[in-house]
């Protein structure tokens, strides 16, 4: 392992691929490393991304080892001819490129595994820099590598986000010099239904009185609120973001704050099923399966979840729901009513503990003055009855839909918090 004797203690992220010069993908992994590294207390300064020219790799590397102490790169580590990330490290050493017999023995087993022979591509991704610490990879083909550029301790990553994420926590982490200077701690609070002006509005004074700094992201239709304290000693840091997140979470309230970190809504609402012995069904129209899937994205969703209905039509909600034809005539099929009545009859139907239902218009047309796009009815029933709500949030189609979800999930959440002994 490289050790590092430097004074400052900055951190870059690179990521390489014409495909993300030209807007082709979201750069989805300078994003995460970058946080990556800052929850690590690394002071991230740039990020920067460089199209698939060897040059231009060459003078990105070399720039960037002279200004930082740190330097995490993804992308061009396949076996395509346009994948040049190792060999334009080495151009940066002058070193020779060396295959590692290991690696390809990994490539070789991996691709057998998927009845495939190794092919010369593939064996050339395990032509690394002759200098380079090889960082295996249990994820994918591509193995990565250490190695110092200039100043900077470098790691190089695949740029397949589910291999980049794994190897980061896997093999980067672990090898990360100690930050320099004062102690940092980030707590990230995780948020839905507030508008980031509002949260922004009942947090004033926050900083001040807890010497921290406070930051925003929205990541639609969620926002986080990241709360960072700095001081000569780690429990200090600790001490201080803990108290100043206490009193985000007071101020905002537990209905507004759901988790912290990595928790998703969805998967909060999974562990308060299964804390509670409960099970959930869904009833789906205008956001046509959106909320199953997003439980169901959490591993041992099946514990909790037992299914739902997609009722887009109004036969559909007559005849898999048991909605009333004389509910739908008089209040229409996007009413509270009609809501009730959905979740009434999927929580009958399902044999489930907790069933939510959601109607509404995701548009962009089929709006009135009355119930224009936007307007959705959620409701969830349980053995002590039936909550509802309203949402009348504007935007595109997709935006309608997954506001809703999440607004479904928000509810269901705040029912079981209220009525824990929620039974059949």
């Amino acid at each position: 392992m490289f050790r590092y004797t430097a004074a400052s203690m900055t951190a870059a992220v690179l990521t390489v691929g014409t495909e993300l010069t030209r807007g082709e993908i979201t750069n989805t992994n300078a994003s995460f490393i970058a946080e990556a590294l800052t929850s690590r207390g690394h002071d991230v300064t740039e990020l920067s991304t460089v199209d698939d020219d060897r040059c231009r790799i060459v003078q990105a590397l070399r720039r960037l080892g002279e200004v930082h102490s740190v330097i995490v790169c993804t992308g061009g580590l396949g076996p395509t001819t346009d994948d040049l990330t190792a060999e334009s490290v080495a151009e940066a050493l002058g070193v020779a490129l060396e295959r590692d017999f290991d690696s390809v023995e990994a490539i070789r087993a991996r691709l057998a595994r998927a009845g495939r022979e190794l092919s010369d591509s593939n064996a050339r991704q395990a032509d690394l820099p002759a200098c380079a610490r090889v960082l295996p990879n249990a994820h994918g083909t591509a193995p990565g590598f250490e190695v110092r550029v200039g100043r900077a301790q470098a790691f190089f990553l695949p740029g397949v986000p589910s291999e980049m994420k794994a190897m980061f926590a896997e093999r980067v982490a672990p090898a990360l010099p100690p930050p320099a200077g004062p102690c940092q701690t980030q707590i990230r609070l995780r948020l839905f239904g507030m508008p980031e002006s509002a949260v922004n509005d009942s947090l004033a004074g926050i900083e001040a009185a807890h010497g921290v700094e406070l930051g925003y992201r929205a990541h639609f239709p969620e926002l986080e609120v990241k709360v960072r304290a700095r001081a000569d000693g780690e429990r200090e840091a600790q001490a201080r973001a803990r108290a100043a997140a206490n009193e985000v979470i007071a101020r905002l309230g537990r209905e507004i704050v759901y988790g912290e970190g990595e928790q998703e809504l969805s998967h909060v609402v999974g562990q308060l099923l299964l804390d509670r012995g409960l099970l959930l069904c869904v009833a789906e129209s205008c956001t046509g399966g959106l909320v199953g899937q997003l439980i169901t994205d959490a591993p041992g969703s099946s514990a909790y979840f037992v299914g739902g209905a997609i009722t887009y039509s109004n036969q559909a909600k007559e005849q898999q729901l048991g909605v009333r034809p004389e509910l739908l005539a008089t209040h229409g099929a996007v009413s509270a009513e009609v809501a009730r009545a959905m979740a009434h009859g999927a929580r009958e139907r399902f044999s489930a503990d907790v069933a939510v239902a959601l109607t509404g218009i995701a548009g962009p047309g089929g709006g009135s003055p009355e119930k224009p796009v936007g307007l959705v009815h959620i409701a969830v029933a349980t053995r002590a009855g039936c909550a509802d709500a309203k949402m009348v949030q504007p935007g595109s189609r997709a935006q309608v839909r997954r506001r809703a979800a999440f607004a479904a999930l928000a509810l269901v959440r705040s029912v079981l918090l209220e009525t824990e002994g929620a039974r059949k």
